[in-house]
């Protein structure tokens, strides 16, 4: 009979289904309400695994509040300086959510290897001629000095043998020195113009090793061009047959048109073709811009070096082409600055007689020789390191670059053979 009484059930309180225990207690296996299940402790405990209230925790465990033992994967040494808490990058790394510093550009030597920018190219072909002076600025001097008193001494010259240096001063009737003046004058551009082809080939071999930070001498450059020579002078031979083709074209359908009709007709018709003709001139000069320089760097032969060279500026033709200007635009501004004290003499000197246009002549040519000396360098610079900024863009050619670059320490000369490569 159960109890009875303030807090007890009734007597009619039904009595529990089979299988149960008294009212508020759940199905058999559960534990009242407000008690943890079965294998929980009670509450105020840790969970199983972790010891009670008090006591040690298991081996290898800090205690609470406590930073991992010395050693533990990820984590730094005990009071080792310098290194931050757990979570936080290495010293010099960014801390989490801020942004990760640009990696520097790989420079080994007068470019960054990547896509060059024009303030790129243009300090690259000016800290190459300063690192390496001897082969660049005594090269050039050396050559330039040379064939400036060649062509000096073959206007002078021939003029002095027959005594007609009144022709100097333009005052010379005679068909003898008018003739003799103009051979000479030939053969003087002719000299200049080889000197020029020979000097640019080797300086295309100095900025080429420059580019990796290697300097070369000037006579292991002239073991490297020697055998390009050939090639370099037919190429100009075919770009000078190639212009005086369209030069006499445009000239004589104007004289055509001149005689069949009038002179009218002939500026009608002459005007557009000559500007026609400067356009072409322009367009043929910059597609072949890069012949030149594959033919020594590369190694190719004549018609195949004109092929590579339009593939190149096919797809940047303005580009190249404003970059070539703004060179040129410079030295000629560098060269008529270098010039204008010189003039200054040979203009004082004045032409009263024939030895002051002697002395003249000289002065001026001397202004001529070191300003070429100062702006040869520069434009042989920019036209390889614009090649080179064009197999970048073009091939990922930076890419073959520094394999060069970073590769083992090897000879300067092992690199030489980087820009033989094509994508």
């Amino acid at each position: 009979m159960p109890p009875t009484g303030p807090g007890w059930p009734p007597e009619a309180y039904p009595p529990p289904p089979p299988g149960y225990g008294p009212p508020h207690q759940g199905p058999p296996g559960y534990p009242p309400p407000g008690y943890p299940p079965q294998g929980y402790p009670p509450p105020g405990y840790p969970p199983p695994g972790y010891p009670p209230p008090g006591y040690p925790p298991p081996q290898g465990y800090p205690p609470p509040g406590y930073p991992p033992p010395s050693g533990y994967p990820g984590y730094p040494p005990q009071g080792y300086p310098g290194y931050p808490p757990p979570g936080y990058p290495p010293p010099g790394y960014p801390p989490p959510g801020y942004p990760a510093a640009p990696p520097m550009d790989l420079k080994p030597g007068i470019i960054p290897l990547r896509p060059l920018s024009l303030s790129d190219i243009f300090n690259g072909a000016v800290i190459y001629a300063r690192r390496n002076p001897k082969a660049t600025l005594g090269l050039t001097a050396v050559v330039v000095i040379i064939s400036q008193v060649l062509g000096l001494i073959l206007q002078v010259g021939p003029l002095a043998a027959i005594g007609q240096l009144d022709a100097l001063r333009g005052e010379s009737t005679s068909m003898t020195a008018v003739i003799g003046a103009s051979a000479t004058s030939i053969v003087s551009a002719v000299i200049q113009a080889l000197a020029a082809l020979v000097l640019s080939g080797m300086l295309t071999v100095i900025v080429g090793r420059a580019v990796f930070g290697s300097s070369i001498t000037i006579g292991a450059a002239w073991t490297r061009i020697r055998g390009r020579i050939l090639p370099l002078i037919g190429l100009a031979l075919l770009e000078g047959v190639g212009a005086a083709l369209l030069v006499g074209v445009v000239v004589l359908v104007i004289v055509a048109a001149a005689a069949a009709a009038n002179g009218v007709v002939a500026a009608v018709i002459g005007i557009p073709l000559g500007f026609g003709l400067l356009v072409a001139l322009i367009y043929l000069g910059t597609v072949l811009s890069f012949a030149p320089v594959t033919i020594v760097l590369e190694r190719l032969p004549i018609i195949a070096a004109i092929r590579r060279s339009f593939a190149l500026v096919r797809n940047d033709f303005m580009r190249v082409l404003g970059i070539r200007l703004l060179a040129s635009v410079v030295t000629w501004v560098v060269a008529g600055a270098i010039a204008i004290p010189f003039a200054i003499v040979s203009a004082v000197t004045g032409t009263d007689s024939t030895s002051a246009v002697l002395i003249g002549t000289v002065v001026a040519t001397i202004g001529a020789i070191i300003g070429q000396i100062i702006t040869t360098p520069f434009l042989a610079g920019v036209l390889v390191l614009l090649y080179t900024d064009r197999r970048m863009r073009a091939e990922a050619f930076d890419l073959v670059l520094r394999t060069g670059a970073t590769g083992p320490a090897a000879p300067s000369d092992s690199t030489d053979h980087l820009w033989l490569t094509r994508q």
